[in-house]
């Protein structure tokens, strides 16, 4: 392995776990945006009702997660795919 593979992967490492230990206090609270969209929204305009509503609600924070996980690698999968395809197919393989 080569010094600068070694130092990519060690940069790549500090990057993942940096920000776990960045509010070591506790009181940091990871926020989707859009529950913080919702929060300024309910502050500007108190009698607002939502015009949407989800077909299907996750029954937990986890499973959300997982859902969203996987929407990212399928997403990625594609993305791959039809980079590969155009790459293959403009013959410079």
């Amino acid at each position: 392995m080569t010094r600068q593979n070694v130092i990519l992967i060690l940069l790549a490492v500090a990057i993942s776990i940096l920000p776990l230990f960045m509010f070591s206090n506790g009181s940091a609270e990871f926020t989707g945006a859009d529950g913080q969209a919702e929060g300024i929204i309910q502050e500007m305009h108190p009698t607002y009702e939502p015009w949407a509503a989800p077909l299907w609600e996750p029954p937990s924070g986890e499973i959300e997660s997982a859902l969203f996980a996987l929407q990212a690698a399928i997403g990625a999968g594609v993305l791959g795919y039809v980079l590969g395809r155009r790459r293959r197919d403009s013959g410079k393989v």
